[in-house]
């Protein structure tokens, strides 16, 4: 059968919301019952019977759920293997690792093994927590978005023709979103444990924070915002497994958060703390070049970024 008809389409949009040890068996199942309750209703015309099958079947999204071994009604359970994968080599990869580099570079500060270690124990629960609450909160975000509001509140609205075609080198693009979504999560974090933790520290170990604390009282609120976004439609982007125009608007909203102020204080030199760039005399001698290609360049990413969204949405 090819893979233009509606039941791969049908089985794509299922299977993709699976682990992937259960996607081949899971779609053969899936693509078996289709094809014999259509040939079970002899006379009537082929594509017909395909769609009402399909249409009793209901929306893919739903029928995928019955597949998932725990309930994720905050998340939902499409994304939730997803944030699990996600969640899951933050929490255990990159955290522990943060929390020892710091505690190490404590050490070879001088400090005590007792400062250290607390250094590291407040790292594993402050950034853990920060992480946490990230990846979360933008799931729950990006499952409500990713989706018209008539399609999520009843199964009734859902119909075949809501089936996306499935697209050559889909998953490519899925990754490099994921990884793009993972990204700004982590981003996101940083900002946040840099403001608690003050991770650097001047000649007399005074520790102080990399960006400007004045930021807080207002430029950091709506860059955050837009990363948030950003990382939100990116998820939505991987459920969605690809472009849509709703999804482009979207991400171009969201460049526009993000972008729009960074590029602002980058060009007025307010995004890094005064003390940091004092005492890191030998990374920023001439500071306004480095700000104002900085600025360009955020920029550019966002209008590279909005472009390609829409001409991979429209394809």
């Amino acid at each position: 059968m090819s893979t233009s008809t509606l039941t791969e389409r049908y089985v794509h949009e299922v299977v993709r919301r699976l682990p992937a040890d259960q996607r081949q068996d899971i779609a053969q199942e899936l693509r078996a019952t289709i094809a014999d309750t259509v040939d079970g209703r002899a006379g009537a015309d082929p594509r017909a019977a395909e769609r009402e099958v399909l249409i009793e079947l209901g929306d893919p999204v739903r029928y995928a759920a019955r597949y998932t071994d725990r309930p994720a009604a905050f998340i939902g359970p499409e994304l939730y293997p997803s944030y699990i994968r996600l969640l899951r080599p933050l929490m255990a990869g990159l955290l522990p690792a943060v929390a020892v580099v710091l505690t190490v570079l404590d050490l070879l500060d001088g400090r005590g093994v007792g400062q250290a270690l607390a250094t590291g124990a407040g790292t594993l629960f402050s950034f853990g927590a920060q992480l946490f609450a990230a990846v979360t909160l933008l799931y729950a975000a990006a499952d409500r978005m990713r989706r018209p509001r008539g399609m999520l509140a009843s199964a009734a609205a859902w119909s075949p023709e809501d089936l996306p075609e499935v697209r050559q080198g889909e998953r490519t693009g899925t990754a490099a979103a994921s990884l793009a979504a993972a990204a700004h999560v982590v981003l996101i974090a940083l900002v946040f444990w840099q403001h608690t933790a003050r991770p650097y520290r001047l000649g007399d170990g005074t520790p102080v924070e990399v960006l400007d604390p004045a930021l807080w009282s207002g430029w950091i609120w709506p860059v955050l915002g837009g990363l948030a976004a950003l990382a939100a439609v990116g998820v939505a982007r991987v459920a969605a497994g690809g472009w849509t125009l709703r999804l482009a608007a979207w991400y171009t909203a969201a460049q526009a958060l993000f972008s729009l102020p960074l590029a602002w204080v980058l060009h007025h030199q307010l995004l890094l703390n005064p003390a940091f760039l004092a005492d890191a005399t030998a990374l920023w001698d001439s500071p306004d070049p480095v700000y104002d290609g900085m600025a360009l360049l955020v920029l550019l990413g966002a209008a590279i970024g909005v472009f390609t969204a829409f001409r991979d949405a429209r394809r």
